[in-house]
Order: structure tokens, then sequence, then C-alpha cells
């Protein structure tokens, strides 16, 4: 069995079940992920499973409004899963850490966490990943101002999380002009 095919495969059905995180999203996490992974030399492996399980209970914990919990329920539900597959400790440990520190609230003990998390950040900070947020917050909120007020709270907490400086460089842009179109979409 691929742990990569099946982590893969574990998420997409979760996306599938809960209707989160949106494909675009996934596959921008994935693209990047690889990306990083292969510029920085790191166990391309660890990166994907870890980019698949990061937000596996994202959708069910916005579905029983458990959101702040997502992380931990991520976690718990990719411990069991890695409980299938003949991996050492310590790629179990990677694999757990890019879960839980890809929203930055633990330290990343291994460059794959820290590849997993920065990933996570175009999905909010490049152009593609920000409009793509932008449809599923129209169909989450009532009103304009209350999406664009979550998505620029989404802009800025992922553009504190970055911290690799290739991804830095590429989105330091992107960063500068989403925030200066958000504030133009306010004083129209």
């Amino acid at each position: 069995m691929n742990i990569i095919q099946e982590a893969k495969k574990y998420a997409i059905s979760e996306k599938e079940k809960f209707g989160t995180p949106s494909l675009v999203h996934f596959e921008i996490v994935e693209k990047k992920a690889t990306e990083l992974a292969e510029k920085l030399n790191a166990d391309k492996k660890i990166a994907l499973v870890g980019v698949y399980l990061m937000d596996l209970k994202l959708g069910q914990a916005l579905k029983e409004d458990r959101l702040s919990e997502h992380v931990a329920m991520s976690v718990e539900a990719s411990k069991e899963f890695l409980n299938g597959f003949d991996i050492d400790d310590t790629e179990k440990d990677k694999i757990i850490n890019c879960v839980e520190a890809h929203h930055k609230d633990i330290p990343f003990k291994y460059i794959e966490a820290e590849i997993c998390a920065n990933a996570d950040c175009y999905k909010f900070i490049h152009p593609k990943g920000f409009f793509s947020y932008l449809t599923v917050l129209g169909k989450r909120y009532p009103n304009f101002e209350d999406s664009l007020n979550q998505a620029e709270k989404k802009l800025e907490e992922k553009y504190k999380i970055l911290s690799l400086d290739v991804c830095k460089n590429e989105l330091e842009y992107f960063y500068e002009a989403i925030r200066d179109l958000i504030k133009k979409a306010r004083n129209l």
C-alpha cells in the first residue's frame, strides 16, 4: 500500500464528504509542497502526506461548529491513519509535526513541517487561492463585508506564518496587492 496515494485518497474522501477544503486549495498545497520539497532537498513523501492530512478534519470541524479544534482532530485522525502503515517512528513524528504545526502554533521540528505550513499559505495569499477562497466565503457568509473581513483575516494570519524565504519572496507582491485591493473594495 502506497502511503502517499492512500493519504491523498483519504483526504479527498473527507473533502467530498464535508465539502472542504476546496479542490483548488487542495491542488495548490499539493503542488507547492512538491516544489518546495524538491527545492529544499526535503523528504517529498513526508511533505505530501503532511499536506494531505493537515486539514483532514477541517470540513467535519466546520460542520460541527468546532473549527478551532480542526488541527487536533486532524492530528488524531492522522495518528490512526498512520498506524496502518509500516513506517518508522521518525517518519510518523515528521508527518504528525506537519499536521500539528501547520498554523505555526507549535514549532516546526522538521523542514517538511515548515514546507507544509508555507504551502498552506498559498491558499490565502496567492491570487488563485485567494480568489478561490472568496467563492467559498460567498457561500458561507450572508453579506460581502463578512466575506471580505474573513478573507482579510486569513490573508494576515497566513502572512505571519510564512517562514521560508523562497515563499516570502514569491508571495510578498501578491500580499501587498491583495491588501490594497481589499482597502479599495472598502472605500468604494
